[in-house]
C-alpha cells in the first residue's frame, strides 16, 4: 500500500512539474526586457518576441489597450512632465503620430510617476493629439516586458504583429524614428 501511495504521489509531482512548465513556456513566450536596442536598429524578425501587451486608462478616462493595435506599428513612449528631455520629445512625436496614422503607424504615450493634472495641462498647452495612458504607479512597463525604469524618456516600438521590434532608451526625434518605422509599415501585419 505505502508503495502505490508513492507512486501516486510521484505522479502527482510530475504532472505538477509538466504544468509548471508549460506555464512557464508560455509566460517566457512573451517579451522580456534584456537590453537597449541602438537608436535606429531593430530586433531582427526572427528575435523578436510578442509583447506581453497591456490594457490602461487614458488621460481622459477611457481605457486603451495594446492589442486594438494589432495590425499598426506602435510606437510607445515613456514620459513625464518633470523630465526635461520629455518635454522636448514629447511634442516632437505628437509630428510623427500626425505624419504617419495614415501608414498603419501609432503612437501612445504612458506618463508614468506624475500627475494627472500636470500631465493633462501639458497634453492641453503643447497640443498632444495622440492617446495618453496615465500610468502613475509605473505598471505599463513592467506587464510590457520589464521594461527599465531607471530613467525617462525610453520608446518601444511594437510591430504590426505585436512583438517588441525595438527599445530605444533616452530621447528620440523623428528624424531618429522615421527609418525604422518605414521598415516597420512595409512588413507583413
Amino acid at each position: 500500500m505505502s508503495r502505490l501511495i508513492t507512486v501516486a504521489v510521484a505522479a502527482i509531482a510530475l504532472l505538477s512539474l509538466a504544468s509548471c512548465s508549460q506555464a512557464h513556456r508560455t509566460a517566457n513566450s512573451c517579451y522580456r526586457f534584456s537590453e537597449a536596442t541602438r537608436v535606429g536598429s531593430l530586433i531582427a524578425e526572427v528575435d523578436r518576441r510578442r509583447s506581453c501587451g497591456f490594457t490602461a486608462p487614458l488621460l481622459d478616462g477611457s481605457s486603451y489597450a495594446l492589442a486594438h493595435d494589432a495590425g499598426q506599428v506602435v510606437v510607445v513612449n515613456f514620459w513625464a512632465t518633470w523630465c526635461g528631455p520629455c518635454a522636448v520629445e514629447t511634442p516632437q512625436l505628437d509630428v510623427v503620430y500626425r505624419a504617419d496614422k495614415g501608414r498603419h503607424v501609432t503612437v501612445v504615450g504612458i506618463d508614468t510617476k506624475d500627475f494627472r493634472s500636470k500631465a493633462s495641462a501639458f497634453v492641453k498647452d503643447h497640443h498632444v493629439s495622440f492617446p495618453i495612458v496615465f500610468d502613475d504607479r509605473a505598471r505599463v512597463a513592467v506587464a510590457m516586458g520589464r521594461l527599465p525604469l531607471v530613467g525617462l524618456p525610453f520608446t518601444a516600438l511594437i510591430d504590426r504583429q505585436q512583438r517588441v521590434a525595438a527599445v530605444y532608451v533616452g530621447a528620440v526625434t523623428p528624424k531618429d524614428l522615421q527609418p525604422v518605422l518605414d521598415r516597420l509599415a512595409a512588413e507583413p501585419a
